[in-house]
């Protein structure tokens, strides 16, 4: 069991601190991942906070099958691909001007480190099941069946979207620039 399944248990059995545990653990990660399906901060932490507000209010849902980080990104990538959806409906906004807007400044705080920053530029150009599914194996470290449930697909999907995805960033970086 993990800290973060750790510390929900210990939030589950009264200690309200343990929340703020799992804040710390996820909370900057799932606005990273959020941002890539929403391109807008604002919205991807809204998506992050829903999905740690789900846990909270609905503690039933969660039932340890999975890893707590699994079904937390599974939240998340629920809601901000609602909030895509609604976007569109509002209006369509032109991809040239979504990609990227607050982007620059989340991964300046999140991530001090240069290559990470270029590879997040990169990520962001990928299809997006191909970013989705390289975020969750190489940054998160979700192995590829707990990336296919967020993802809703098999493991030989995943294994091929990934594979598509090395191709393409090895293209856009430099086959000696970022090696996967």
């Amino acid at each position: 069991m993990g800290m973060g399944e750790d510390s929900y248990r210990r939030y589950l059995d009264g200690d309200e601190s343990a929340f703020s545990e799992l804040v710390e653990l996820y909370f900057e990660e799932l606005i990273l991942f959020a941002n890539g399906y929403l391109h807008d901060i604002r919205l991807a932490e809204e998506a992050a906070l829903d999905a740690l507000l789900e846990l909270m209010i609905h503690p039933e849902r969660f039932k340890f099958r999975s890893s707590l980080k699994t079904y937390l990104f599974s939240i998340a990538r629920h809601k901000a691909l609602n909030a895509v959806r609604k976007r569109k409906r509002l209006r369509e906004v032109p991809l040239e001007a979504a990609a990227g807007i607050g982007e620059d400044r989340l991964i300046d705080d999140v991530i001090a480190q240069e290559r990470r920053r270029v590879l997040m530029r990169a990520l962001a150009e990928l299809p997006e099941e191909q970013r989705a599914a390289v975020q969750l194996v190489y940054i998160e470290e979700m192995s590829y069946a707990e990336a296919g449930r967020v993802l809703k697909k098999s493991r030989k999907q995943i294994d091929n979207l990934l594979r598509r995805a090395k191709r393409e960033l090895k293209i856009r970086l430099g086959e000696d620039r970022y090696d996967l």
